[in-house]
């Protein structure tokens, strides 16, 4: 269930190519600051303004790998295709603070994790240009005392990356766009409402499982000496989704957008290959 989060985990949403394999160091850290324009959840017509610091941390290990693309581990990896893990998360959302859910129980933070198959489709002479198909699937866990599962979550998904767009010379445009599905338990945990929750205006929902809408997600990034900067827009239409007419769904179209800058306060002298 995508929700607030730093725009390092937005990018993430993105397979971030872009440059040809160079020398870089094994780990950098750093901090910044990002500020975000999200829904309170997906449907919700309730805007929430986010201005969060956000750690800057890139490990480039054999195995274990965190950048643009999330933090992962690599089981295979070819030329054309990679088997990894895929992180996800959401925030939680107080019912106090949104009229839609008031009087229900308040959304924990979840977190998701679970296998992706990345496939590389094409990429240019000069590799400026590539185009994936990403395959995640995953499982979603409330973050509490006794965690509780809120089902599975596939969202496949076309991510094209461009290196130096439009002459811009150091940035990199990645635009992923891909439908979304959840299984029953994952659409009651978010749109479901139970018939001692029901009001004149909240009519009982049964949520099933199936189509969940479908998302577009743009960014813009650079790596200057010393620094990070990148910005995101995110489109998501719920038009035609299972749980289309939950009452808890007031807005089935949105848009979302990030900003976030972060410094390099350290780095290994220790280089590796890395190709992003």
């Amino acid at each position: 269930m995508p929700g607030p989060a730093v725009l390092l985990l937005a990018l993430a949403a993105l397979n971030a190519g872009g440059a040809m394999a160079a020398e870089k160091p094994l780990w950098e850290l750093g901090a910044g600051l990002t500020v975000l324009q999200f829904p309170a959840y997906r449907g919700s017509d309730e805007n929430r303004l986010f201005v969060l610091p956000v750690p800057y941390v890139v490990y480039r290990g054999e195995f274990l790998k965190a950048d643009r693309q999330g933090v992962r581990g690599t089981f295979f990896d070819s030329d054309r295709v990679e088997a990894s893990l895929s992180l996800g998360a959401s925030p939680p959302v107080s019912s106090d603070r949104v009229k839609a859910r008031e009087g229900m129980p308040d959304l924990k933070p979840t977190v998701e994790i679970g296998p992706s198959l990345d496939v590389r489709l094409w990429r240019s002479d000069d590799e400026r240009l590539r185009l994936r198909t990403r395959l995640p699937l995953r499982v979603g866990f409330t973050v509490e005392g006794s965690p509780e599962s809120t089902g599975w979550q596939f969202s496949p998904q076309l991510n094209l990356d461009w290196r130096d767009p439009a002459g811009m010379a150091g940035w990199t445009l990645g635009v992923v766009a891909g439908p979304v599905y959840g299984d029953r338990r994952q659409n009651r945990y978010f749109y479901a409402v139970e018939a001692n929750e029901a009001t004149p205006l909240r009519p009982a929902f049964d949520a099933r499982g199936g189509y969940g809408g479908t998302q577009v997600l743009a960014a813009l990034w650079k790596r200057f000496p010393g620094w990070w900067v990148g910005g995101f827009v995110r489109y998501d239409s719920l038009r035609g989704a299972v749980f289309e007419d939950s009452p808890l769904v007031k807005r089935k179209d949105y848009v979302a957008a990030g900003l976030a800058v972060t410094w390099v306060l350290g780095e290994s002298s220790r280089r590796v290959e890395a190709d992003e």
